[in-house]
């Protein structure tokens, strides 16, 4: 029964901790959207690829590098504020058709 609770209390601490970090890089991830956009085509040579409307009314935006190969998603929300959600490397440009055993989009 020990082993049981001091199981259980080391999740809910990781659990605990785990959340305070995901705060942590939310809170250090966004800025105005004019500061975003400067330093992504300042800094990394990007422009925005391609963008799409969120279920939350935010705007989700691919921004990528063919230079530097670097490529950034963001999502700004509808107060302005723009939020990093991934960015990496090796940006590659590609046109394909899914393939037909996916099937077709519902």
């Amino acid at each position: 029964m020990k082993q049981q609770i001091f199981g259980l209390s080391l999740g809910l601490v990781a659990v605990l901790c785990a959340g305070q970090m995901v705060y942590a890089q939310q809170r250090n991830t966004c800025a105005d959207r004019a500061v975003v956009l400067k330093k992504l085509s300042g800094q990394y040579g990007e422009t925005r690829r391609s963008m799409g409307l969120a279920a939350n009314n935010g705007i989700i935006e691919m921004h990528a590098s063919d230079n530097t190969g670097t490529w950034t998603i963001t999502v700004t929300r509808p107060d302005g504020v723009t939020c990093l959600l991934a960015a990496g490397n090796s940006f590659e440009q590609i046109e394909e058709q899914l393939p037909a055993a996916l099937g077709a989009p519902t």
